[in-house]
């Protein structure tokens, strides 16, 4: 009786994840932030156990379905990578400007091993933040040393001045140097441009103000204006610096989730929340970079629960929705709020009215999820519930056509035997039409050949070999079709069936 409990549970768990493969979408977006800043532990860890300690991540970021690690590789004017404009990160042995011993580079070791497991791996750097408490002992070789005209203090933390045009353009030289030596799929960016204010404290940039704002063109009372340039100086002079060096390298944003509130917008344009702003308070103005094509995707953070009086999540992802101008949207989602209870029923989660917003929103094509450790952790069976259910067959990230329309050449020359299947790629002296990865389908017997049909998407890797997992039982016989997925992942037209028994 108990062993036909089981099946019969079993059957109906398989017809569950089976249904909800069937429905997820073949391209989103599905990332995961991996932060730096504040770390405690590497510095008390051999090399090996760091590194051990990535790939652990990665590997259950592999099974959850991530597709793309965003890795903080800049969290304080300094580097998690071999670097000779600025030092190594105090976060890595313990004092800023003291290297990893034995030497490894993080970031091309994170870029490596990303790669291995299908996923990209995006440069997430800090603009403007230098130190995050007034007792932080700042390396003899920093640039503050040198210019110390170019940053300010406020609070107890220390900051470039965005107001400087030498801050604007270490920071361009900072990424410009990261690009050339790197093979990155994206720099990306956080929320932290202007600091986030202080209560009774105002930031002191009247000498920068002074110094260039009517040059500029600007009054003396638009000082708001005036900051607001200065950010969008800095996104479009990177932006250029990246396409200029390598057009498939894309430029995303991670703003706070309120763009502006609607009582502080006469033109009605603002979101029903109540809240800090970026706009407002932090001088960014996402939307105009969106829509002058000076970043490539925008990841807000409504990191907020549906039902919250102040930033209620449902009122933000659909303003986003309505605000992007046809661009990617994904959405940053801290995976702690999952577990609010639902509005409508108390007794389950807003995990599915989540997703559900997430999914059925036009204008929105995925998600970050905070924080990358804490998903590794599966809290309240949150990987498990991405790996079985919400993320259960890989998914190819949504193409940048912006940048590159132009599918890729078709996979060619496949083989199998006894588990192991190769091929052959394109070769193609263009770089935006080399394969960054391929698409494996395995398509059973009877079953129409469609690369449109997301469960049949069983692999995304990085090398044109794969090792298939033989069948339970007799042998089966499928179908194998690959495609080739470009830097900017476009899809060639699929490859002509494998037909193999195994």
């Amino acid at each position: 009786m108990m062993n036909k409990k089981i099946i019969l549970l079993s059957f109906l768990l398989f017809f569950v994840f089976a249904s909800t493969a069937q429905n997820l979408p073949k391209r989103e977006f599905r990332g995961a932030w991996i932060h730096t800043v504040g770390n405690q532990q590497f510095k008390t860890m051999h090399t090996d156990s760091v590194k051990e300690m990535f790939r652990k991540t990665l590997d259950i970021f592999e099974r959850a379905g991530v597709n793309a690690v965003i890795f903080q590789v800049r969290p304080q004017a300094d580097a998690f990578y071999i670097s000779d404009l600025e030092p190594w990160s105090r976060f890595i042995a313990g004092e800023q400007g003291k290297a990893p011993d034995p030497l490894w580079d993080p970031l091309q070791f994170m870029i490596e091993e990303s790669h291995k497991r299908g996923m990209e791996l995006h440069a997430w750097c800090n603009p403007y933040r230098v130190t995050s408490n007034d007792k932080e002992q700042l390396h003899p070789d920093h640039l503050y040393f040198k210019k110390p005209e170019i940053f300010k203090r406020y609070g107890t933390q220390l900051y470039f001045d965005p107001g400087e045009p030498e801050s604007v353009a270490h920071t361009v030289k900072v990424i410009a140097d990261m690009v050339s030596r790197y093979d990155l799929d994206a720099v990306h960016f956080d929320d932290y441009f202007y600091p986030y204010p202080i209560a009774f404290e105002e930031f002191h940039d009247d000498a920068s103000f002074v110094k260039y704002a009517a040059f500029q063109g600007f009054e003396y009372w638009q000082k708001g204006d005036w900051r607001r340039n200065n950010v969008t100086t800095l996104i479009k002079a990177l932006n250029d610096t990246i396409k200029s060096l390598k057009p498939w390298v894309r430029f995303g944003i991670s703003p706070f989730g309120i763009h502006r509130n609607l009582k502080d917008t006469p033109d009605g344009s603002g979101s029903k929340t109540n809240g800090l702003s970026n706009f407002d308070q932090l001088f960014a103005d996402v939307p105009l970079w969106v829509k002058n094509g000076w970043i490539d995707y925008n990841v807000p953070q409504i990191y907020w629960k549906i039902g919250h009086p102040a930033a209620d999540y449902k009122t933000l992802i659909e303003w986003w929705n309505n605000s992007n101008y046809g661009d990617h949207l994904y959405i940053g989602q801290n995976i702690s709020t999952f577990t609010e209870p639902d509005v409508d029923n108390p007794n389950k989660t807003q995990f599915e009215a989540k997703m559900k917003l997430v999914r059925e929103l036009p204008n929105v094509h995925g998600n970050v999820w905070w924080s990358g450790w804490r998903l590794s952790q599966n809290p309240d069976g949150f990987a498990d519930s991405l790996a079985l259910k919400y993320q259960a067959v890989p998914a190819l990230i949504p193409a940048y056509t912006r940048l590159d329309t132009i599918s890729p050449g078709a996979v060619s020359k496949m083989s199998f035997n006894r588990g192991n299947l190769i091929w052959q790629g394109p070769v193609s002296k263009d770089p935006m039409q080399q394969a960054r990865f391929y698409a494996v389908y395995k398509f059973p017997e009877g079953v129409k050949i469609d690369i449109a049909d997301s469960k049949y998407l069983v692999k995304i890797v990085s090398k044109p070999e794969l090792s298939i997992e033989k069948s339970e039982g007799k042998n089966k016989k499928y179908s194998i079709v690959i495609t080739t997925i470009d830097r900017c992942w476009n899809e060639s037209t699929p490859s002509k069936p494998l037909k193999i028994k195994y």
